[in-house]
């Protein structure tokens, strides 16, 4: 049988007491075995038939990466019952659609994350059973309590759930036996909400042969040894780490740190160097965002070893770039004549110094989640950590291609995995040409089984067996998959003609160290714009070098550094933006301008940002050195000119 649980069990017994979820404690790394995980949640699973529930009753877990949040899921697998992921980054008003739409009967939260739920519990259609994950620095319960939960019954600590489970006695055990039994390979194993930047989310099913499938294909595309270490920096809810690493990690064997969370969100962040060093991972997976951070966390650092240190690193980054090129075909050796020496030179005494930051035994990284800017796949190859960059949908388990350590090329997402079978369509019935861009649609055993409670969502996007992925691309000559950007997000010009923004926007965040964030636009106007945030460090720091003084020179700095990618870049001309406008606070989900995976919602920053983006049509926006970019400039960083 083709499940999950089957996948657990047999690593149960191949990998018995080998570490599975480490987890850092006060008295350092402390591991359970895949054997310690599969036995406790049989407990788990116990307890939450004790409690009541049955057959496709949802429980929905809201927790930061931890041990106990993926034994308390495979024990919701055990009950028969479905698994309800949600985002530690949702805001509380994001929270009681999902748990309403999924009629979760219980929630898995940890300490950090507890005050959201109770704060909205008078939001929901019911009281769903609360079970709470922590290492309790607090009163925990008297908080809940506090809420008006009653200890032990409307809310439970998890250790407390587990001690349920033991006691629970042997008809409890033989039911379990029974629902555990009767597990089909078409059961719904979670519902995966999409993070919702066109209304209301869908939540997307997933079952125990979508699992099966997507993950022995990764194992088979992209070999990792059995039994090495990773650190989870991605959020379980994240469909890319919740298959790549709880159920690759059952196939292989791995061992899976997750970052301390001891003192909640914040703490994550500021824990995930000192965590790299201590747990050594063999590979790692990653998003843009996370790495184009280490990338400039890099350089600054180099930089501010002196000139001497940083001219080796950066003559050896640029040594290593001509020589690994696309990665595909390496440079003539003319070429590594030439820039040999610096490459070797930096790789003798720049480069381990600088990859120490990742443990010193990081093999590789994984990116997914967007598409990964070339120049970020360029830098991190050269310096001897490659991000192989990969490309998938929640909808699809999620991996539908990656680039590996044999076969890679920088600027594609890679070769499509070995069951699923891939078309580019021109349109809804004609295949695109080779080489030409069209919208990707994919079959196979790792397609989701649709939106919960949406039929007419779910019959838009599968179609005779097809998931049609809403995503642009094409295949190159060498038969990598190409992703362009996303059919529903194109700027579209004056004339018709569409182009990808998220391919404009990491080629300027990638190349200008002054700018945060930008979001590209153009809905049927004569030329592209651009909104842009400042990455008012990064400022500061030109202003303090003593070079430059007035906000006009400022802007003018940011202004030629916003083009830099164009001596770069393979974007045409048409599509560079022609303007830009500077926004003063960052787009953040406060103000739901990002959702909780850290992408755009576009639509919203467009409505929130309306007049400026329309004054550089119809205004003085039009030219960058606008007062209104010179204004906010002057008032972030107090200039009086």
């Amino acid at each position: 049988m083709r499940t999950v649980l089957n996948m657990l069990n047999e690593a149960a017994e191949t990998f018995r007491d080998d570490p599975y979820v480490v987890q850092k404690e006060e008295s350092g790394w402390e591991p359970r075995t895949f054997n310690e995980v599969n036995r406790e949640s049989d407990l788990f699973a116990r307890a939450l038939i004790a409690r009541g529930m049955k057959k496709d009753d949802k429980v929905a877990i809201l927790s930061e990466g931890r041990r106990d949040w993926v034994i308390s899921e495979f024990g919701v697998l055990k009950a028969q019952c479905i698994s309800v992921p949600l985002s530690i980054k949702l805001l509380e008003e994001e929270i009681p659609f999902r748990l309403n739409h999924s009629e979760s009967a219980a929630v898995v939260v940890s300490e950090n994350s507890l005050d959201k739920v109770l704060n909205i519990k008078d939001q929901l259609d019911g009281l769903p059973l609360i079970i709470i994950l922590g290492n309790f620095s607090g009163k925990v319960m008297e908080k809940a309590e506090a809420a008006g939960l009653k200890a032990g019954k409307e809310a439970v600590l998890y250790d407390d759930f587990i001690d349920l489970g033991k006691n629970s006695g042997e008809a409890t055990a033989d039911k379990l036996k029974e629902r555990i039994a009767d597990i089909k390979e078409d059961d719904v194993v979670t519902i995966s909400y999409t993070s919702g930047t066109t209304g209301n989310p869908k939540g997307i099913m997933l079952t125990h042969l979508n699992y099966w499938a997507n993950s022995r294909d990764a194992v088979d595309l992209f070999y990792i040894p059995e039994r090495e270490k990773t650190l989870i920096v991605l959020p379980l809810d994240h469909s890319f780490a919740h298959t790549v690493g709880i159920y690759v990690g059952l196939r292989r064997g791995l061992a899976l740190h997750f970052v301390d969370a001891r003192g909640g969100g914040m703490a994550i962040l500021r824990n995930i160097p000192g965590n790299l060093v201590e747990t050594k991972p063999y590979f790692l997976l990653t998003v843009p965002a996370l790495s184009g951070n280490f990338m400039k966390k890099i350089q600054a650092g180099v930089a501010a070893k002196g000139n001497f240190i940083n001219g080796i690193f950066t003559r050896g980054v640029e040594a290593g770039i001509k020589i690994h090129r696309d990665g595909f075909r390496k440079a003539p050796l003319s070429v590594r004549l030439r820039y040999g020496f610096n490459y070797f030179l930096a790789r003798k005494l720049v480069f381990p110094k600088v990859t120490g930051i990742f443990g010193g035994d990081l093999a590789f990284c994984v990116g997914g989640g967007a598409l990964l800017e070339v120049s970020q796949q360029e830098f991190f190859n050269a310096i001897g950590v490659p991000i192989y960059q990969g490309y998938g949908l929640t909808e699809a388990a999620p991996i539908i291609c990656s680039n590996t350590p044999p076969r890679h090329k920088f600027g594609t997402s890679g070769n499509v995995m070995p069951s699923i079978e891939c078309k580019i369509m021109k349109d809804d019935e004609n295949e695109a040409a080779p080489g030409v861009p069209g919208e990707l649609i994919i079959r196979g055993d790792n397609v989701m089984k649709g939106y919960f409670k949406n039929p007419e969502a779910s019959a838009e996007v599968l179609r005779d067996g097809w998931l049609w992925t809403g995503d642009l691309g094409y295949f190159d000559s060498d038969g990598f998959l190409v992703i362009t950007g996303r059919a529903k997000a194109l700027l579209i010009a004056a004339d018709g003609e569409k182009y990808s923004p998220e391919t404009i926007e990491e080629a300027v965040v990638n190349n200008c160290p002054y700018i945060n964030q930008i979001m590209a636009y153009n809905e049927q106007k004569k030329y592209t714009s651009a909104l842009i945030t400042l990455n008012e460090d990064e400022v500061k720091k030109l202003i303090k070098s003593g070079k430059i003084s007035s906000s006009y020179e400022i802007l003018e700095t940011i202004k030629d550094s916003f083009y830099s990618f164009k001596s770069s870049s393979s974007i045409p001309s048409q599509w560079i933006p022609g303007t830009f406008a500077v926004i003063e606070e960052p787009f953040s989900e406060k103000d739901q301008l990002i959702n909780s995976t850290m992408k755009l919602v576009r639509y919203k920053v467009r409505d929130f940002y309306i007049d400026r983006i329309n004054s550089m049509y119809d205004g003085p926006g039009s030219d960058i050195m606008n007062e209104d970019n010179l204004r906010i400039i002057r008032s972030l960083f107090d200039l009086k000119d």
